[in-house]
């Protein structure tokens, strides 16, 4: 039994008890979350639209706050001494699936 989740613009392929890294979230460490479920597969059951997902929840509990690698970028501009150079980390939120469940 699987589902895949909608976080953010992306979208995962979770089990129970595996742990993803997903954009950002508000919600403090060690609290429960809901996801929001875009397919779900128990076998040969299949359901994908979003009448049949209203009795579908995924939750998961929040483990940590982390950071990705360091991107670096720059721009130049050849003969007018226009250089820029910046950086970025996006941070992720760690969390753990603890159950999936269909109605």
């Amino acid at each position: 039994m699987y589902a895949v989740i909608r976080t953010g613009a992306a979208q995962e392929k979770v089990e129970q008890g595996q742990r993803v890294r997903i954009d950002l979230r508000t919600e403090e460490v060690g609290s429960e979350i809901s996801l929001v479920p875009v397919l779900f597969v128990d076998g040969e059951t299949v359901l994908s639209s979003p009448d049949q997902l209203a009795g579908v929840s995924v939750t998961a509990q929040v483990i940590a706050e982390e950071k990705g690698p360091k991107i670096n970028a720059m721009t130049y501009k050849n003969k007018s001494n226009n250089r820029r150079k910046w950086g970025h980390r996006q941070r992720y939120s760690t969390v753990e699936i603890t159950k999936i469940s269909a109605k």
